[in-house]
C-alpha cells in the first residue's frame, strides 16, 4: 500500500537514537567531565562508550519510562567500570586546556576540580550525582546500586575529604572563613 505525501504514519514511533544522543549529549558530557575530574578527552571517550552501549540496546531503552535517567546510570556505571579495569600508564595532569568559562571565578572552579580529582572514583560518582546532578539519596543509591545509607556515608566522607584537601585554599578563593 502506498502512502500519499500528506499521509504520515498512524502512530509516532519511539524516539530516534540520533535525536536522543543529540539532545542529551551535552548533559552527559558535563557529568562525565566532572566524573573524570576535568579530563576533557576521557570525558568524551566516556560519553562515546556510554552512547554506544545505549545504541546496542536502544529498542529496549527507548521504551523505559526515563531514557535520560537510564543514560545517566549507564554513564556512571561505565565510568566506574573503566576505573576498575584501567591498567594503562596514563597519569592525571593538572594542566587544563583553555576553555571558555562562564563562571565569575575560574580559579575557584579549577581548585574544586583538582580536589574532586583527589577523591576516589566511587566517592566522586556519589558527589557528582548528589550535588552536581542534584539527585536524591534514593536516586543516587539506585544509580550506583548502593544502599541509601552507603550513599549518605560516602557523601559525608567525600565532602570531609574535599574539605581537608581544600583547607585554607578554599577560604582564600571564596573570601570566607574556611570550609564548614
Amino acid at each position: 500500500m502506498k502512502h500519499s505525501p500528506t499521509t504520515g504514519p498512524a502512530t509516532p514511533g519511539p524516539p530516534d537514537f540520533l535525536e536522543f544522543a543529540t539532545a542529551r549529549g551535552g548533559h552527559l558530557f558535563k557529568t562525565a567531565y566532572l566524573l573524570t575530574g576535568g579530563d576533557r578527552h576521557l570525558a568524551e571517550d566516556l560519553v562515546q562508550e556510554a552512547l554506544s552501549r545505549l545504541f546496542v540496546r536502544w529498542r529496549r531503552v527507548c521504551k523505559v519510562e526515563n531514557p535520560a535517567g537510564y543514560a545517566q546510570t549507564v554513564l556512571v556505571n561505565t565510568f566506574l567500570s573503566l576505573r576498575r579495569r584501567r591498567s594503562s600508564t596514563e597519569r592525571v595532569t593538572f594542566e587544563f586546556p583553555e576553555v571558555a568559562v562562564s563562571d565569575t571565578d575560574p580559579t575557584l572552579r579549577l581548585t574544586l576540580l583538582r580536589a574532586l580529582q583527589d577523591v576516589s572514583a566511587s566517592d566522586r560518582a556519589v558527589l557528582v550525582l548528589r550535588y552536581w546532578e542534584d539527585r536524591s539519596v534514593e536516586e543516587t543509591a539506585a544509580a550506583l546500586q548502593l544502599s541509601p545509607t552507603a550513599v549518605r556515608s560516602r557523601a559525608h566522607r567525600a565532602l570531609n575529604r574535599m574539605r581537608a584537601l581544600l583547607g585554607d585554599s578554599l577560604a582564600e578563593q571564596t573570601g570566607s572563613g574556611g570550609p564548614r
